[in-house]
């Protein structure tokens, strides 16, 4: 068995986050402070930040970013989490289109456009379901010239005099809130190039946008990260805390496996590593946005395909300073290390106590005192992290019983 923890008969996402909050034992050290530092603080207050994830296989990588995940998501922040192994690292393009996907933009451009209304001085509860801004302002004797003039021009003043914002970005999430609005008018047909022109949707034409008086060039991995930044302050704007981005996986970089969904050639792996390069010297020029890479060590070990072999990306990721005690503000975190100061034997027991709870239709009992000591030990060498160590030991007993 090689997955991270012990496997779940119902997989589904919400049950993923449930089990997540659930075995936080040991990890809380850093989960704990990462919301408090970055989550409540740093990254909501308009900061953005980029993590690495690391650790042996079965330390813990994939639960920890469901973890982060559900905590950010209480903490009011869009979510995104997916796999290296599904969407391709190396055109950034892609990976601004998998987290525009997961991101529902017109619930954001809903929320802008109650921004439009407030800041008229109404009360969009005041208007009826189902009835547009304009409409509710025309049966109420408003919907004159001067109105309207003033419509147009918060929605100038929230989108196109925003400097966070691409330019054409701007005008589309504009011309999408008026139409929320009612205000100018937009038909369907126009409102669904613009969302599909802002999913980098190559299969519509630019031809078709210039008829509505917009002129904008396609979405790709050179200008996806600007993207991403307008996409990050749409977010924010829609009273988000943030947008929290989880990519697991990472590894894939160096299999060689024909199975995999998606298989790198060196200069694809290379394009990957220069396009994480890119973000982190990008990153302080965003707003609100938290991105956690997760990999095996073997994406470190690996000399000649691993980070190590890009060196432009591994000068300013990897820690430079190693102290004794583990640095929970590190950018590079390594689980393992976590582990062997956190994990003691009777944390390992806690972690088997919550895990036999969860699994109680399995029939599987905590660890003893006996086993955890073992598995402590046993960490400090093996390949394998002290959280699948954990479930191996729990197996064993369940099929010796």
């Amino acid at each position: 068995m090689h997955s991270e923890f012990i496997e779940i008969p119902d997989q589904s996402e919400p049950y993923s986050f449930l089990c997540a909050e659930s075995l936080t034992c040991g990890i809380r050290f850093l989960s704990d402070f990462w919301q408090e530092k970055y989550l409540r603080e740093y990254v909501r207050y308009g900061g953005s930040k980029i993590k690495f994830i690391t650790g042996r296989s079965g330390s813990g990588k994939t639960h920890f970013l469901r973890l982060m995940t559900a905590i950010a998501q209480k903490e009011n922040y869009k979510t995104v989490r997916f796999s290296a192994k599904n969407i391709w690292m190396h055109d950034f393009r892609e990976i601004y289109v998998e987290i525009f996907r997961q991101c529902d933009i017109l619930k954001c451009l809903e929320a802008a456009s109650r921004r439009v209304v407030e800041e008229m001085g109404f009360d969009h509860h005041d208007i009826p379901a189902g009835m547009k801004f304009i409409d509710y302002l025309s049966q109420n004797g408003m919907g004159d010239a001067l109105t309207k003039r003033e419509i147009r021009s918060q929605l100038k003043q929230i989108f196109l005099d925003n400097p966070m914002l691409d330019n054409n970005f701007a005008l589309a999430c504009s011309m999408l809130t008026g139409s929320i609005l009612g205000y100018p008018i937009l038909e369907e047909q126009n409102r669904d190039l613009l969302l599909a022109w802002l999913e980098s949707d190559r299969s519509i034409k630019l031809s078709q946008l210039r008829a509505l008086g917009f002129y904008p060039s396609r979405i790709t991995k050179y200008n996806a990260r600007h993207m991403l930044r307008s996409l990050a302050e749409l977010i924010h704007m829609g009273g988000y805390s943030g947008l929290f981005i989880a990519i697991d996986n990472l590894e894939i970089l160096t299999s060689r496996s024909s199975l995999e969904p998606v298989h790198y050639t060196k200069m694809k792996r290379e394009d990957t590593y220069e396009s994480i390069r890119q973000l982190i010297d990008d990153i302080d020029s965003m707003k609100n946005i938290m991105f956690v890479y997760a990999f095996d060590r073997e994406l470190i070990d690996n000399e000649n395909a691993g980070l190590k072999s890009y060196q432009a990306l591994w000068m300013r990721i990897q820690n430079e300073i190693v102290g004794e005690r583990f640095n929970r503000f590190s950018d590079m975190v390594d689980l393992d290390r976590l582990a062997l100061q956190e994990y003691t034997p009777d944390v390992i027991i806690s972690i088997s106590e919550s895990l036999a709870s969860l699994q109680n239709n399995l029939s599987l009992a905590p660890l003893t005192k006996e086993s955890a000591l073992e598995i402590a030990s046993q960490a400090r060498t093996g390949a394998v992290g002290i959280p699948q160590l954990i479930q191996i030991a729990m197996q064993e007993v369940k099929n010796n019983v």
